[in-house]
């Protein structure tokens, strides 16, 4: 199966995942995915992530952080920058998302970082989803 937006594709299965209540969500593997596993685990989105192989695929299991036994820590997740619509940055143009509630996560020349590090770190760069 061909897929255009495999970053879209993880914030489905992690939306899904949330709304359904599951423990754990698996999603494919890439650097990317990776470094936003390592941002949504330094913000307390996620309790943690590890790698599985299964065959020659490589996945990431997800462990979904949840503040009460019914509330998820993700409130929700979505793609901003898109294969036919990237949306770019630069430094005094960073979003804040719901006043400072939620985080943007971007992929700058620094490394995929938060939306407030890129500003610390003066960089723009792509911003590739919203949390909160």
């Amino acid at each position: 199966m061909s897929m255009s937006d495999p970053l879209a594709d993880m914030c489905t299965r992690i939306r899904n995942a949330v709304m359904a209540k599951h423990e754990s969500v698996r999603v494919p593997a890439s650097k990317v995915k990776r470094a936003i596993a390592d941002v949504l685990q330094s913000e307390g989105f996620i309790a943690g992530y590890s790698e599985e192989q299964d065959g020659s695929r490589s996945y990431l299991r997800l462990r979904l952080n949840y503040v009460s036994d019914q509330q998820s820590a993700i409130g929700g997740i979505r793609r901003v920058s898109r294969p036919g619509l990237r949306v770019y940055v630069n430094k005094r143009e960073i979003p804040r998302v719901y006043g400072g509630l939620g985080v943007a996560i971007m992929s700058t020349s620094s490394g995929v970082m938060t939306g407030q590090e890129a500003w610390r770190r003066n960089v723009g760069g792509e911003v590739l989803c919203y949390v909160w």
